[in-house]
């Protein structure tokens, strides 16, 4: 079999699991909080190729391509005012901690709503945790009390992107950052930026599509002269 099928056959695997990466950021350009991710491409080792025959070397060649790491951009985004009094955002480092079926995940998602018997809650009716652990309590009017907000810090090395908008990880305790009220942290997407970088990897893709099918041609009249003789 032709290498050359499986080095545009694996690129093209690449290319598509980075369009998918790119496509979801894309559709989370509006999400509050929302951090995109990067992948990483590398080639595996390359292979020496020698002329036996004449006992000296020709050259290298890539075997193929494979996702060599993800990672997520946690850097923080701008702060909107929205003005609505359970929007919150955390000015700064930390993160909002949400007690879910599967275990506390942390947040910088802080468009929250009312809960049963007057709490906090997110989108997904998840309790948000106060400073001491536990769900927090609005007050009597309805309003959040910033002061009495959960803000966790997280290990670095430990943050793991769970879903579009929460993270798992390791607290060592309360963050830095400012609970501001009325206001909701904006999406890590930089949509024109994420348009353009999904059109370069379409073309590329294409570019592995019209590569297969050139070898396959290649091969297919070889086979057909071969045939012939």
């Amino acid at each position: 079999m032709n290498r050359g099928l499986y080095v545009a056959a694996s690129g093209m695997i690449a290319l598509q699991a980075r369009q998918d990466q790119l496509s979801n950021d894309l559709a989370n350009a509006a999400t509050p909080g929302y951090k995109p991710d990067r992948t990483a491409q590398r080639a595996f080792g390359e292979l020496l190729i020698r002329n036996v025959q004449a006992d000296q070397g020709v050259g290298t060649m890539a075997a193929s391509v494979r996702l060599e790491d993800q990672t997520t951009d946690l850097r923080a985004a701008p702060l909107r005012q929205t003005d609505e009094p359970l929007d919150l955002a955390v000015d700064g480092d930390g993160y909002f901690g949400v007690q879910t079926d599967a275990g506390v995940r942390y947040t910088r998602n802080g468009r929250f709503a009312t809960g049963p018997n007057g709490t906090l809650v997110d989108q997904q009716g998840n309790a948000v945790l106060g400073k001491d652990g536990n769900p927090l309590r609005l007050k009597a009017d309805g309003t959040v009390d910033r002061t009495s907000v959960g803000v966790f810090a997280l290990t670095a090395t430990t943050v793991t992107k769970i879903g579009d908008s929460n993270f798992s990880g390791t607290a060592t305790g309360q963050a830095t950052g400012q609970v501001r009220v009325g206001a909701l942290e904006g999406s890590g997407v930089d949509a024109a930026r994420t348009m353009v970088e999904m059109m370069a990897s379409l073309r590329s893709y294409e570019a592995g599509q019209k590569a297969i099918t050139t070898i396959d041609d290649t091969l297919g009249k070889a086979a057909q002269l071969g045939s012939i003789r």
